[in-house]
């Protein structure tokens, strides 16, 4: 007979710093740490606390929380954070997540409108993945849309999948705001699924970002899924807390859902009886 285990793969659960805004990037290591968080994902952006190396690695010290990830300032807000330059900004990330111990840089396609940069950037991109170790997880986007009306805001394409790339990142409220379907943009991704962005969405054009289970996506099928390939890389929540009423408030909806992550993360399989 064939005996249920549960299998746990190796993938840590880290916290987005964004996903305490408007609380501060130091706050975002007191809850990680305070709620158990495995560590966190810096987002770089306006916080000059996100911009400052020597002051991440205080934070982390101090809270005993590691930096897993370093989220490139890929943002409209963040466009003069590291340079105007996109390829400045990239090398910087890079060099952050060297210093900080940290696997991964998140980076966005850029926007259209950034037409040198589009023209160079799958390329790129593997120059850069060939001169370290750290992963470059290109994510996936979505189309803009205003009432009927859709534009292609990311070059070559919001769908990264179309193109070649060594390491991708997959959020599931960029699918719901995209109204593709994530499991098969998992499928084509494949082993190059290198990292995970957790939140919900329910297919609104605005990327909302809500806790898993509070939307239509299957982060539940997702983090099944992995947990049976044995997936080794990083789950990051990231959600907006931003209508949070009260600290208390905000701290609730991120214990929610790492504890969702971990329940999913759990999946149970049968192995035979030895």
């Amino acid at each position: 007979m064939a005996e249920p285990v549960v299998r746990i793969p190796d993938a840590k659960v880290a916290l987005s710093t964004a996903s305490v805004y408007p609380e501060s990037t130091a706050t975002a290591f007191e809850i990680a740490a305070r709620l158990g968080y495995d560590g966190v994902e810096v987002m770089v952006w306006t916080d000059p606390v996100s911009q400052d190396i020597e002051a991440l690695r205080r934070l982390s010290d101090y809270h005993q929380v590691p930096i897993l990830a370093v989220h490139a300032p890929c943002l409209l807000i963040t466009q003069r954070v590291w340079s105007t330059d996109p390829w400045t900004k990239l090398q910087r990330a890079k060099s952050a997540a060297e210093k900080l111990g940290a696997s991964t840089v998140v980076v966005h396609p850029p926007f259209r409108w950034q037409r040198q940069y589009a023209r160079g950037f799958v390329d790129g991109v593997w120059r850069m993945a060939d001169e370290t170790d750290v992963r470059f997880a290109v994510e996936n986007m979505y189309p803009w849309r205003y009432r009927d009306r859709e534009m292609l805001a990311y070059a070559p394409d919001w769908d990264v999948t179309k193109d070649d790339y060594r390491h991708f990142t997959i959020d599931l409220s960029h699918t719901a705001t995209a109204r593709t379907d994530a499991m098969s943009m998992i499928d084509r991704m494949g082993d190059r699924l290198g990292h995970v962005h957790l939140a919900d969405g329910r297919g609104s054009a605005k990327d909302e970002h809500l806790v898993p289970g509070r939307g239509t996506q299957p982060c539940a099928e997702l983090l099944e899924r992995l947990a049976l390939t044995g997936f080794d890389g990083h789950v990051v929540i990231e959600v907006n807390t931003r209508r949070a009423m009260s600290s208390a408030e905000r701290e609730a909806d991120l214990a929610e859902a790492l504890a969702f992550t971990r329940l999913h993360l759990a999946s149970a399989v049968r192995v035979p009886r030895s």
